[in-house]
């Protein structure tokens, strides 16, 4: 697995095909992690509103902690936040590991297997915002223009075919005597390979690794949200992401219910849907902007259509069939509106305001997942097409208010 920055000034020359290969790599844990856990939800009796709560505190912690590391990356420079990350990754598998385990033999309740899980899966919030804030970063100031968005979409491009191998080989892994517990386990041992490799592919020493420059420590969130051009794009992103964890960590429930099957039979299903949107969402991000080269704005635009259109689907067809076709369409849209607006709103900020700016992209992608999907995993239980009416809701909402041609004039750099 490996990314290409244009152009490449970034230390020594497997130092960014190393990042691509951890995006790579945890998007296959945590995504896999994800597909398994309506089964292993309901095989220990935790409420569905619950099942998505261990992720919305995961997130809820990457989203504060975000803004707490950028001054620190400034000074010491991205490398020790990248084996943080990884650290925090094997971390929270192998201990989710050990929860479920003590869940199902019965030494802890399902609530306090819950709480446990919850706790350690947060241990990834904390250091992987770390990570994440000082990749987005380090791409931000060593490329400009073009170059950045295509930068931006190729990282996203491994993010999202790390989503196409996780819950692809996370059933694969459910085996005897582990059951459950083995893609918990099997992530944790991929993990700890990687993170033996960054002592390896990235520099030790602070000094030779690369400082990340930027007006950042001394601005704070709001403050780059207030910036002018910025918070729109940036706004854009929390409602977007919001959509789109709905969609991921509903699609799940929605599956087995809509299948009216044993869990542990629509697990195939799930992840054959999950694996299905996320080669969508690449085909978007490798493939149709390669082809046609378009402009952040225009991913926004085209994104969020695709996914207003996925979800109306999947709330007017009630078939098992529709909600998964429907969430391949809407993937692919979050798949090219996702690195659009990450890309405008880098653009639309000078050099100094790079590490801000990656900072808040961190940011949404933890808050994002706070609390949308509990409140629609809480509708979901009175009104099964309610995750889908709220994604569209929101993409709608989008294309009216924030996709005006007005916001092109904020760019700062030639979008293109």
């Amino acid at each position: 697995m490996s990314v290409a920055l244009d152009p490449p000034r970034i230390g020594a020359r497997w130092v960014l095909p190393f990042l691509g290969a951890v995006t790579f790599l945890t998007a296959i844990g945590n995504i896999g992690l994800v597909s398994v856990m309506p089964t292993i939800g309901r095989l220990l009796h935790i409420p569905d509103f619950l099942v998505a709560g261990i992720f919305s505190l995961s997130a809820l912690t990457w989203a504060i902690s975000a803004p707490f590391w950028v001054g620190r990356i400034e000074r010491k420079g991205p490398n020790p936040y990248i084996r943080a990350g990884l650290f925090g990754f094997v971390l929270s598998m192998g201990g989710c590991a050990l929860s479920v385990e003590l869940g199902l033999l019965g030494l802890l309740t399902p609530f306090a297997a819950f709480l446990l899980f919850s706790v350690l899966r947060s241990t990834y919030g904390l250091l992987g915002s770390a990570a994440a804030t000082a990749t987005q970063a380090l791409i931000a100031v060593e490329t400009a223009g073009a170059a950045r968005t295509r930068a931006i979409t190729t990282l996203a491009g491994a993010l999202s075919l790390g989503t196409i191998v996780g819950p692809a080989i996370a059933p694969m892994m459910i085996v005897d005597p582990l059951g459950p517990l083995g893609p918990m386990l099997g992530f944790a041992l991929l993990g700890g390979l990687a993170l033996a490799g960054a002592f390896i592919c990235l520099p030790r020493d602070r000094h030779r690794g690369t400082p990340v420059p930027g007006g950042a420590a001394a601005m704070s969130l709001a403050l780059v949200w207030r910036r002018k051009g910025i918070g729109q794009h940036l706004s854009f992103g929390l409602l977007l992401c919001s959509a789109q964890a709905i969609n991921l960590y509903t699609i799940g429930f929605v599956i087995i219910d809509r299948m009216a099957d044993d869990p542990m039979a629509a697990q195939r299903m799930i992840g054959l849907a999950m694996t299905t949107a996320a080669a969508a969402a690449l085909l978007g991000q490798w493939g149709f902007v390669r082809l046609f080269a378009p402009s952040p704005l225009s991913m926004m635009r085209i994104g969020t259509a695709f996914a207003l259109a996925g979800n109306g689907l999947a709330v007017f067809d009630g078939h098992v069939y529709a909600a998964v076709v429907g969430f391949v369409l809407a993937s692919f849209g979050y798949g090219l509106a996702r690195p659009g607006f990450s890309a405008a709103a880098s653009l639309a900020g000078a050099t100094e305001d790079q590490v801000a700016i990656a900072s808040a992209i961190t940011f949404i992608a933890g808050a994002s997942i706070t609390l949308p999907p509990v409140i629609a995993s809480a509708a979901y239980q009175w009104w099964r097409p309610a995750p889908f009416a709220i994604a569209a809701a929101i993409g709608g909402a989008l294309l009216i208010s924030h996709l005006l041609p007005v916001l092109v004039r904020h760019i700062v750099h030639d979008e293109r």
